[in-house]
């Protein structure tokens, strides 16, 4: 039973009642004569609508608008929303009453418990903090490096990785070896195998050296889903190297199991697809991090928690060190809370397959509608992710030609969507400039060819 404190009568509504289509709509076989399986079909898409009709509902997104930049930050849906608001008015008028409104202390016991479950995680492995940098940054700079060991990362991380790798690169004399991870340009052709093969051919050039292997789980730029899992379990673990994954946009869209990962650490964010308030992430710390302790055997210490109020404190446990950095923002982290369990009541994998598959088809139609467009986002589903970026002008590469295009589209159409810029190869000279689309659980198909038709109009109207 998910943990419902702190959900008001309305959300637990909204949870039974999307459960309930959920489970009979979306898991339903077919029958297999050809009347029975028609019906069976149309049964499906009336109670998949309604579904999706009801979770629209949910959010207070401006109706004047249809926001599509998820990837930058996501929306509260209205119910957890006035929860959030109430919990911190409660907060305001007895502040020394946490126990009675949040439980024992620390506060987030209970909401570890909630969490956990739907992560394929033990709840002593969830620490709730404040986002995917403040993760990364724990990790990155809690790890005992010295002069000479190795990092391997892509040349696509977000400065959340980029900047802690610098910082331990300086400092320690670490080298961080950036790798040209393939990115798909529609001239050629990407699978999972370069990516194992990639990490695999580095952990046997730095052999010995490598200290651990840090990837975006999707790539922010592009969309890339990598294969974490393969990566973990077949480059990582059998050559003895601990894993960080940045899943700042793994939370909320895919449907995660960090075991089945095999990630030693997965890092967050709360407000982007999982809908949660802002300063709001999670932590997932395999096993207490006891398996740095075989990796690393040859420091005493391999992991200091830098970023707490009780890095002193080992009898405690690692979730409670992590987890405890003074007083929090109870209300926030219990709003976050909600919004897993709104998620997991729904399904994780009902909504995965709902966002890649409105993001296949917005792909799709982009290259219908685009047919000389640049997609830097794979199409094949072991790499596709809910995020699209491309640029519709096939001769040119400026941020200027595609800030005009955005704001145009904004302002005209009320589409919101963003831009973007990365290297194809870590040596290229210029960054290449391109759209960014995210699409998510509260769009339909509806604003997917509504957004197509949008762009299509003010291309024409550009070029």
């Amino acid at each position: 039973m998910i943990e419902e404190k702190g959900i008001s009568p309305d959300r637990r509504h909204f949870l039974k009642v999307s459960t309930g289509i959920a489970a009979a709509g979306l898991t339903a076989s077919l029958l297999p004569t050809q009347a029975s399986a028609k019906s069976k079909h149309n049964k499906h898409q009336n109670k998949e609508k309604k579904l999706w009709n009801k979770v629209q509902k949910e959010f207070v997104l401006d109706k004047k608008t249809t926001y599509m930049n998820i990837g930058t930050t996501g929306s509260m849906p209205k119910d957890i929303l006035k929860n959030y608001k109430e919990n911190n008015q409660s907060v305001a008028e007895n502040p020394w009453d946490m126990q009675n409104k949040f439980g024992e202390w620390p506060y987030v016991t209970e909401m570890t418990t909630s969490i956990a479950e739907g992560f394929g995680a033990n709840a002593d492995e969830i620490i709730l903090n404040r986002n995917t940098t403040d993760g990364m940054c724990s990790i990155i700079n809690g790890l005992h490096f010295e002069s000479g060991d190795v990092i391997l990362t892509t040349h696509h991380e977000h400065v959340a990785a980029n900047s802690p790798l610098y910082i331990v690169a300086a400092r320690y004399g670490v080298e961080v070896v950036y790798l040209d991870i393939p990115v798909d340009t529609g001239d050629n052709s990407i699978t999972e195998q370069q990516f194992v093969d990639l990490f695999t051919e580095a952990a046997n050039e730095y052999a010995g050296r490598v200290r651990l292997i840090t990837f975006s789980h999707i790539t922010y730029k592009t969309g890339t889903r990598l294969p974490a899992k393969r990566i973990c379990q077949e480059v990582a673990i059998p050559n003895q190297i601990p894993t960080l994954i940045d899943g700042a946009h793994g939370i909320g869209m895919l449907d995660l199991d960090f075991h089945d990962i095999g990630c030693d650490f997965y890092t967050g964010a709360g407000h982007k697809w999982q809908c949660g308030p802002g300063a709001t992430g999670i932590l997932f710390v395999l096993n207490s991090a006891q398996r740095l302790d075989e990796y690393w055997s040859d420091r005493e210490n391999p992991l200091w928690f830098i970023n707490s109020s009780l890095g002193h404190a080992d009898y405690l446990g690692t979730q409670l060190q992590f987890q405890y950095i003074g007083n929090d923002n109870y209300p926030a982290k219990q709003a976050l809370t909600d919004a897993c369990a709104m998620w997991d009541e729904i399904g994780r994998d009902v909504i995965e397959a709902r966002v890649l598959s409105l993001s296949k088809l917005c792909k799709q139609q982009i290259k219908a509608s685009f047919p000389k467009a640049a997609i830097y986002s794979p199409d094949i589903d072991e790499l596709a992710s809910a995020i699209t970026s491309f640029n519709p002008f096939s001769d040119v590469n400026d941020l200027d030609t595609l800030t005009e295009f955005r704001d145009r589209l904004r302002e005209e159409t009320g589409f919101i969507i963003r831009t973007t810029d990365f290297k194809i190869l870590q040596s290229d000279t210029e960054d290449t400039h391109a759209l960014r689309i995210s699409t998510h659980l509260f769009h339909d198909e509806n604003n997917v060819n509504g957004l197509v038709e949008a762009m299509l109009n003010i291309y024409n109207d550009m070029v």
